[in-house]
């Protein structure tokens, strides 16, 4: 998966993308192994209604600019409620 992930990172550089973000349930850990592998950050995390079960899940999103500026996707942080945990 991590060369996968690598693969898609270097497309999206190529294409001229200013940044990639990525999501996991927090219960998956190994999905967030593979971003903090592939040089992604964790940002924040953010509960939200899953619709398919319609139960509470909390989410980690994760990021890479791929363009040097520093920014962070606000999307889920502007729509959910969110936090930022500590040693991820």
């Amino acid at each position: 998966m991590i060369e996968a992930v690598k693969a898609i990172i270097q497309q999206a550089q190529k294409e001229g993308l200013n940044y990639l973000t990525a999501t996991h349930d927090i219960k998956n850990i190994h999905s967030g192994h593979v971003m903090k592998k592939t040089g992604m950050h964790y940002c924040y995390s953010y509960k939200e209604q899953w619709i398919p079960k319609n139960i509470p899940v909390i989410f980690r999103m994760y990021q890479i600019n791929l363009d040097g500026k520093k920014r962070i996707y606000q999307k889920y942080w502007n729509q959910d409620e969110h936090f930022i945990e500590e040693n991820i």
